[in-house]
């Protein structure tokens, strides 16, 4: 064992690959899923499918949570705020 290999050394192999607890016909089938506010220093205010939400978002496990709050919900309307500046809307479909 390497005494200076450490977790973020290339000499050790992990791969965690987390994934979207829904899939996407079932997101974009449910969901219209609005995106505004800043993303990379642009003002944005579009609809975006799951990929445009996963680019923006940029986190797998976080974007689970937000799932996971649209789909408990028996709202028309869900809204979560990043503290990053996005702003993303679900809208049922």
């Amino acid at each position: 064992m390497n005494p200076t290999a450490g977790a973020g050394s290339p000499n050790k192999i992990t791969t965690v690959m987390a994934t979207l607890k829904y899939t996407t016909r079932e997101i974009n089938g449910n969901y219209k899923i609005k995106v505004s506010g800043l993303f990379d220093g642009k003002k944005v205010n579009t609809l975006v499918g799951v990929s445009g939400f996963l680019k923006m978002v940029n986190d797998i496990e976080l974007c689970n949570r937000l799932l996971d709050r649209a789909f408990a919900t028996m709202d028309d309307k869900v809204v979560c705020k990043l503290r990053r500046g996005l702003k993303i809307s679900f809208y049922v479909a």
